[in-house]
């Protein structure tokens, strides 16, 4: 048999097998795995890349690691989360027989517990990032189900002011509570403003070249 042959005769049964209602659950698992891979990848490298030549210092090939680094571990967690969520989900309605909010809320719990349990920099920035969004869904939450009434005015205002006054608060007095992430960016926006030689490290660089 001819490879090209072959290769066709093994596309056809692959393309059969995705067909088979039967295996759709465990497909659906796999796919969620490597879309999770692929959105993590997307996701983190633009953001490593632009972090890590704005603030890490060291040579090209070190910053270039840690950006692969970031990459993979943002890649690789979230796409473990997606197959442990996916997994647990439909095994809970297979012993129960039926679809329930609490599988969507027991699975991400375990998978959440598993896989961003650990308390790295990657994690901590994925879960504060879901935090917010949580906190805003929640709050529209409870004004449709009528447990706070709908506010008479725009409260977003009110939402900005104490968000930028609490967290430069913070940043001026108890910055060892902010992510050093964070903590670097203020640093670049509010103090390293305060500090210049010339024109140099006044308009063109922010800190005066080593010689």
């Amino acid at each position: 048999m001819a490879a090209s042959d072959l290769f066709k005769t093994l596309l056809y049964t692959v393309n059969n097998l995705l067909q088979q209602h039967k295996y759709k659950t465990a497909l659906a698992v796999l796919k969620g795995f490597r879309n999770g891979a692929v959105y993590g990848a997307k996701i983190r490298a633009p953001h490593a890349l632009v972090m890590t030549f704005l603030f890490r210092s060291g040579s090209l090939r070190e910053k270039f690691r840690a950006i692969a680094q970031a990459t993979y571990t943002h890649s690789r967690n979230l796409a473990c989360f997606v197959f442990t969520y996916k997994g647990l989900q439909a095994l809970q309605q297979q012993l129960q027989g039926k679809q329930m909010q609490s599988h969507s809320f027991l699975a991400a719990c375990v998978g959440g517990w598993l896989v961003f349990g650990e308390n790295n920099n990657i994690n901590s920035q994925i879960n504060m990032y879901l935090l917010s969004r949580i906190l805003f869904a929640l709050s529209r939450l409870a004004v449709e189900k009528g447990l706070i009434p709908q506010p008479k005015k725009d409260p977003f205002p009110l939402f900005a002011t104490l968000v930028w006054g609490i967290v430069l608060w913070l940043f001026e007095y108890y910055p060892h509570t902010l992510q050093p992430s964070l903590q670097s960016s203020m640093n670049y926006l509010y103090h390293d403003s305060n500090t210049w030689h010339d024109i140099t490290d006044s308009l063109i660089y922010n800190k005066p070249k080593a010689n």
